[in-house]
């Protein structure tokens, strides 16, 4: 491609002009042959959205991404770049990338009126043709589609009336690129209107200029049903002359949910050496957001984004890092209380209903990790029955009459990991219970999971946690109720 340079040259090499939409198709069906995965990188769609984003790809559609806010929508416009040509020829200094051998552009077709076979070409890599505006209600037609140019019509002097006083707008300027439209249903109604004709005729129109400019273009838009009552909707007539509408979703299982929060988040190397994360604590992170989603605390049309447990797991990690330095510790094991860190992350990403601000988003978010260790619970240690006979011996009663024969302890955030472990290594009930219900526990796993057995006795009320302002104090649940009397 370096080697050609005109459009005689480019002619002779048997190039073939194509629309965006064939050549998404195209390199598309080729990967489909191929078994080349397409969109990599998005996981959890692999059954649902990518399927039907294919066919949209396939049928030569406009798309509309609806879902709620962290689905994935914008990266999912941004990976449809992969399936463009590497590179495409335009008119060298043509504004709107004129198709050599279609031009549609008056510069474009003056040019090669007079320079003909010897008329220069450029080459457009894929990564310059993805434009993505956010749709804001100071948008303007002007902004979208173009105006005409005063200071150019004075500097060229020309009238109004001609067509070279047209300054383009961002639409005609990603003429033979993806564009997308981020939050479509933020667009006013009016602005909405001036972008039929380029949907259906393909053309744009101009302060009345009488202009036929057939742009290629593929348009993704993304909306968020909440908008639709909200803060606006998209007019009845956009919404027909956009091919397909595909639904995302959230992640369906931890698994999936984990996978992308470790893609996601931002750590330092350094972070990542020196913190160590048992497996359940990822899932507890994890399973913090499907309580969310599921809470009679929150808005559950506003949705819980991803990027909760994203933000929630680098609040985590940071947590355990910043107790380590304050210990002088090389390396430390992540624990549940490091979870209390997280509670920034939470309180700012979820919209919360009326009982829900009456709680206090930082009340809210500890009842959701209480929520989620409550579910994970019977998934390692035999399930804690509301109703036990009295004098009936459980799997879990040797370590409740140790914290009523003990009073309890204290474990402080900052403590030491030798400090941690001692004080956790004294309740010889909880290896026992670890040793016959989780036999093959990771070592450095231990002491979380024996941390998470009581706060699991917590959430079922069978020991009481008080929290103060350096740590927690936990004892058993009768001791709790006669210190408050």
């Amino acid at each position: 491609m370096n080697s050609i340079n005109t459009i005689g040259e480019l002619k002779k090499s048997g190039y073939v002009s194509k629309s965006i939409k064939d050549e998404l198709r195209a390199n598309l069906r080729e990967k489909i042959k191929l078994g080349i995965p397409t969109f990599e990188g998005v996981h959890g769609f692999e059954n649902t959205v990518i399927p039907e984003l294919e066919r949209a790809i396939l049928s030569r559609h406009n798309i509309n991404l609806l879902g709620l806010r962290g689905q994935a929508k914008t990266r999912l416009a941004r990976k449809m770049i992969e399936l463009l040509d590497e590179y495409i020829p335009f008119v060298t200094g043509s504004e709107i990338n004129d198709d050599p051998l279609k031009p549609i552009s008056r510069f474009a077709k003056e040019i090669i009126g007079i320079k003909g076979d010897e008329t220069p070409i450029s080459w457009l890599h894929r990564s310059e043709r993805f434009f993505e505006k956010l749709a804001t209600p100071d948008v303007t037609v002007a902004d979208l589609i173009g105006d005409v140019d005063p200071i150019k019509a004075a500097n060229l002097k020309l009238s109004y009336a001609d067509d070279r006083v047209i300054h383009f707008g961002m639409i005609p300027r990603a003429n033979r690129c993806i564009f997308v439209i981020n939050e479509l249903p933020d667009l006013q109604a009016r602005i909405q209107v001036a972008l039929f004709n380029i949907l259906q005729e393909g053309d744009i129109q101009i302060r009345g200029f009488k202009l036929r400019m057939p742009l290629d273009m593929q348009f993704v838009f993304t909306a968020n049903p909440e908008d639709y009552t909200n803060r606006g909707s998209i007019v009845t007539p956009l919404k027909d002359r956009i091919g397909s509408q595909i639904l995302t979703h959230y992640p369906e299982t931890i698994k999936i949910a984990r996978t992308i929060t470790e893609q996601e988040a931002k750590l330092d190397v350094a972070q990542s050496d020196m913190v160590y994360v048992p497996l359940l604590a990822r899932d507890l992170l994890e399973q913090i957001s499907f309580e969310a989603r599921e809470s009679e605390y929150i808005d559950h049309k506003s949705g819980v984004s991803a990027r909760l447990s994203i933000t929630a797991f680098e609040n985590l990690l940071s947590t355990a890092e910043r107790r380590a330095l304050k210990c002088g510790a090389d390396k430390t094991t992540l624990r549940l209380s490091d979870f209390m860190g997280i509670i920034p992350a939470i309180t700012g990403k979820v919209e919360l209903v009326y009982e829900g601000e009456q709680e206090g988003a930082a009340v809210v978010a500890q009842h959701l990790l209480g929520d989620a260790i409550h579910t994970f619970f019977s998934a390692y240690f035999p399930k804690i029955e509301k109703l036990e006979k009295q004098g009936e011996k459980t799997p879990y009663t040797d370590i409740i009459e140790w914290f009523f024969a003990e009073s309890g302890f204290e474990l402080l955030d900052d403590c030491p990991d030798d400090e941690y472990e001692r004080i956790l290594g004294s309740i010889v009930p909880l290896e026992v219970l670890i040793k016959k219900y989780q036999p093959q526990l990771e070592k450095e796993d231990k002491f979380f999971m024996k941390e998470f057995i009581l706060w699991g006795l917590v959430e079922y009320k069978k020991l009481s946690k008080d929290r103060f302002s350096e740590g927690y104090q936990f004892k058993d649940i009768y001791g709790s109720f006669i210190s408050k009397l």
